[in-house]
């Protein structure tokens, strides 16, 4: 029982567990209609969704399948607390609780991280992945420093795919037709080797469809997509107390710049009347079509050994980033547009971690996990501007940054009785970043007053922590209390107008996160309610901001205070019928905040964070004469509206709205063949992913309208 406690321990933890959700775990079998309950590593230990005293989001395997969640932000719209935009959409940004970062530099970082089976992706540009043949996704709120590795202050997105299975034989395809020319392919194959003790796990995908926009100018279309990503699993068992798992994984995107659009002219500015506004989302009018190319790949190897007292795990990964996007940024030409701007990015980044962990046993009466990590990054960045007023001037940054993090951390649960649990984790932290930018080699100064050549070097080390308490009045019930501290590291500016602006950095930030939650399961596993309240006070905030000569600069705010409340249900109603509904309200506004003299933000909300926020989705299943099935979903997404700058000012804000997606899938008698015919955004709700003020004008870019389809899916 040891021995399967321990592959448990290491292997389980990703597999999406059903277990029985009313009496003991082994003995007892599940109810006819009790709901499927998933094991999640929020603490870097399997355990129970139900029985984690954090608040988690897990979206399953099915769920992902069957509602078409692909990419980062299928899972933000929704998990209350978790915003996403595209700026464009190969450089997402991401905001969980009010707290997220806008700053792309080569010395910047995310205030909220994206994990790739425990591997943190440590660039913006990175987070690209399928999410075919998954088992789970966890989103884990607040300040999750302690565990987590680097900057994760606001949040943590942990994808965890499927690995090798050591006994089975397994396949599966899926084919995918839909508008605007869609065609989509992916396939797995799990296969064993060597007696039993080796297996592969290959899968991969191949997502295309065409412009969602067509350009008037050139007459092309932009918005489109030609994705390609795989990945290989070998996992061994070479001895009793050994396990081996190496990982291959990468992905291929090839795309259209966006499509982007004068949403409003900013009436405070004489230049507003140099544009036309144009918010037709069908059609753009920019010069040329724009190019967004990403290629990104990773190598992750894991060692985990059995001792006496605990298990070893070592975990090590590389991965490489060759980034170019350029595009129109006015979204039109002249005379429409008396001024023509583009530009873009062109980046190449490595970064590599270590981690030596060790983890109590499964049986151990305190659960704990300690270990060491280490985290390398080398970035060459390149950020080009080009104002085209009948002269046309190039601007080019040039940066580049290197990177050496180092961490030790220890977190333990210690029960004082059979109901009450005593939580402690601590982490120290040290980051030592050296930059360099330059806009020597551009044509003209357009963001700046002078040329320069700056290099400057810092390091940044904190004290992270976590302190708590759970108690659980038997298997379906629990209350917790957690205190926890996040911090991320300081860096330097991205575009600086001057020498001087380029030596002064931004320091660090940190949350300091008081949460009570509350975690249910009602009606003998039929009916699961999980409610959070949340106080967070976060000080010396990294903020964005454009200046009026059009640098922009990363600066520490002061204080904000966010609080919110939390909740979410997953209630099988009777056979065969099924709701699940979840909302989050988030309070985040600024205590102190003066940017500029005479100019006070305290008490305006921090950008990109609805105060409410909600999903549900009601489900009904029937059962055919033939044994086969078929379901009918939906899904309805609000949210409320939300200012896109700290100022709260000017044109700078999304209306609420409300998204519809729908399915219906039949499955057969076998299980192996099923068919959806689904649809994304039924009402062609159009809303504002990005917009951003200056030279007189609100530009910015429009969502993906109504979406149809089929997938054909096929296992063994």
């Amino acid at each position: 029982m040891r021995a399967i406690n321990r592959r448990l321990l290491a292997y389980g933890t990703t597999a999406m567990l059903v277990l029985p959700s009313g009496g003991a775990l082994a003995q007892e079998a599940a109810p006819a209609e009790a709901l499927e309950e998933i094991i999640v590593t929020a603490q870097r230990r399997s355990e129970r969704l139900q029985d984690v005293p954090v608040t988690v989001t897990a979206f399953s395997a099915e769920e992902i399948e069957q509602a078409r969640l692909r990419q980062i932000d299928d899972i933000a719209s929704r998990t209350p607390g978790l915003n996403f935009d595209a700026f464009p959409a190969s450089q997402p940004r991401i905001t969980i609780r009010g707290i997220g970062s806008s700053d792309r530099g080569a010395a910047g970082d995310p205030s909220s991280a994206v994990f790739l089976d425990d591997v943190y992706l440590g660039r913006p540009a990175a987070v690209a992945f399928d999410a075919f043949d998954v088992s789970r996704v966890e989103v884990l709120k607040g300040p999750q420093g302690t565990l987590y590795g680097r900057n994760v202050v606001g949040g943590a997105i942990n994808v965890v795919s499927n690995r090798p299975e050591l006994d089975r034989t397994d396949a599966g395809l899926e084919a995918t037709v839909g508008n605007y020319q869609r065609l989509e392919g992916a396939a797995f194959a799990n296969i064993p080797l060597a007696d039993g003790k080796w297996a592969a796990r290959a899968s991969g995908a191949w997502r295309n469809h065409d412009g969602y926009v067509k350009n008037t100018f050139t007459g092309g279309r932009v918005e489109d997509q030609d994705t390609r990503s795989g990945r290989l699993h070998v996992y061994g068992e070479p001895a009793d107390t050994v396990r081996v798992l190496l990982t291959l994984d990468g992905t291929r995107d090839r795309a259209d710049g966006p499509a982007q659009h004068v949403l409003d002219r900013d009436a405070s500015d004489p230049r507003a009347a140099l544009w036309t506004v144009d918010r037709n989302r069908k059609v753009t009018a920019g010069s040329d079509e724009g190019y967004q190319n990403r290629d990104t790949w990773g190598v992750r190897g894991q060692l985990d050994w059995d001792l006496s007292f605990a298990t070893f795990t070592y975990l090590g990964s590389y991965r490489d980033l060759d980034y170019h996007v350029a595009y129109d940024f006015d979204g039109g030409h002249a005379p429409t547009n008396r001024i023509n701007i583009s530009g873009g990015n062109d980046e190449k980044s490595d970064f590599s971690s270590h981690e030596l962990r060790l983890n109590s046993l499964p049986e151990s009466p305190i659960q704990w996990v300690a270990g060491l990590y280490n985290f390398n990054n080398k970035t060459d960045r390149i950020d080009t501007l080009v104002i085209d007023t009948g002269r046309p001037g190039t601007e080019i940054y040039d940066q580049s940054a290197k990177l050496n993090s180092y961490a030790a951390f220890g977190d333990a649960t210690i029960p004082l009785d059979d109901s009450f649990s005593l939580i402690a984790g601590l982490r120290y932290s040290q980051d030592e970043k050296d930059y360099r930018v330059a806009n020597t080699a551009g044509t003209a100064v357009l963001r700046g007053s002078q040329r320069f050549d700056v290099s400057v070097s810092d390091k940044y080390d904190a004290w992270t922590w976590r302190a708590g308490g759970q108690y659980k009045l038997d298997r379906d019930h629990q209350f917790y209390g957690m205190v926890s501290r996040g911090f991320k590291s300081g860096g330097f500016q991205d575009t600086p107008g001057s020498a001087a602006d380029a030596r002064d950095g931004f320091e660090p930030e940190y949350a300091t996160q008081y949460e009570l939650g509350q975690k249910s399961g009602f009606l003998n596993g039929r009916l699961i309610w999980n409610n959070t309240l949340y106080l967070m006070k976060y000080t010396d905030l990294q903020t964005r901001r454009t200046l009026p000569n059009l640098s922009i600069v990363t600066e520490n705010a002061g204080k904000a205070t966010i609080k919110g409340y939390e909740t979410s249900l997953n209630w099988r109603v009777f056979a065969g019928a099924r709701l699940a509904a979840s909302y989050g309200y988030t309070d985040a506004t600024f205590d102190v905040f003066e940017p500029e003299p005479g100019e006070d933000y305290a008490g305006n909300r921090l950008s990109r964070t609805p105060k409410h926020k909600f999903a549900v989705t009601p489900s009904y299943e029937a059962t055919l004469p033939d044994g086969g099935s078929l379901l009918f979903a939906a899904d309805y997404r609000y949210e409320s509206m939300i200012f896109d700058d700290n100022a709260n000012e000017g044109p700078e804000r999304r209306p609420a709205t409300h998204f519809v997606d729908g399915r219906i899938v039949f499955t057969d008698a076998s299980g192996k063949w099923s068919v959806s015919l689904w649809g994304k955004n039924l009402t062609n709700e159009v809303t504002r992913t990005f917009q951003a003020v200056f030279l007189g004008a609100n530009f910015g870019a429009y969502n993906p309208p109504r979406t149809i389809g089929a997938t054909v899916t096929w296992r063994m």
